[in-house]
């Protein structure tokens, strides 16, 4: 009787686990499309109505529109006249919408546009916030390096590396990690912790200490 409740409760799990994040995806990508759709909505209903075309087929042809357009936007942005343009506009914008080059800077840094992206240009470290003294460790990403030696770090917060916290730490509490690549790490972060032993996350040269 007892192998019996075992077996239904884990082919009752096994079929959650394996159900549960298709379920989840197409939730989320219900989400997105009608998220899409409401902000498309400006554009497309006016077409609808002159075209007298089905929903679908204006959705999709005006977010093709769209992407098409952020192409040449990027080709032109890549030119000498275009980026003149660029920064005369974000000059502008700044001036009249303060919060606009706020909400640039954030889009670079998540996208790895700017140069000084941590998600791009970062270094993987593991970091002893308390102090050296204090065995417990963060994973970290180095986004600055000073001419005194310390450094200054991004802790992301799991499961979301976007959000986190910035120190500056002294060299000795500070171990740079370039053997781990940044993609890993943020994977081991998405995963709260998970992967950490085989990244190495913790130095075999550091042994665990006991009370």
């Amino acid at each position: 009787m007892d192998k019996l409740k075992h077996f239904i409760s884990q082919s009752f799990i096994g079929g959650v686990l394996v159900i549960a994040p298709i379920v989840i995806l197409l939730l989320a990508l219900r989400w997105a499309m009608h998220s899409v759709q409401a902000l498309i909505a400006p554009l497309t209903d006016p077409l609808e109505r002159i075209t007298g075309a089905p929903s679908l087929i204006i959705d999709v042809a005006v977010i093709a529109l769209i992407l098409i357009a952020c192409f040449m936007v990027g080709t032109l942005v890549a030119t000498r006249a275009g980026l003149w343009l660029q920064n005369f506009v974000d000059a502008h914008l700044a001036r009249f919408a303060p919060g606009y080059k706020l909400i640039r800077d954030i889009i670079q840094q998540m996208f790895g546009a700017n140069s000084n992206s941590p998600f791009t240009r970062g270094e993987a470290a593991v970091v002893q916030l308390y102090g050296s003294h204090i065995p417990s460790r963060a994973t970290a990403i180095i986004t600055s390096r000073h001419s005194n030696g310390w450094f200054t770090v991004f802790v992301p917060t799991g499961p979301n590396p976007t959000s986190g916290f910035v120190y500056h730490l002294p060299p000795d509490c500070v171990e740079p990690r370039p053997d781990i690549k940044l993609d890993a790490a943020f994977k081991s972060i998405i995963s709260c912790g998970a992967g950490s032993a085989e990244l190495g996350i913790i130095n075999v040269n550091q042994p665990a200490t006991s009370q």
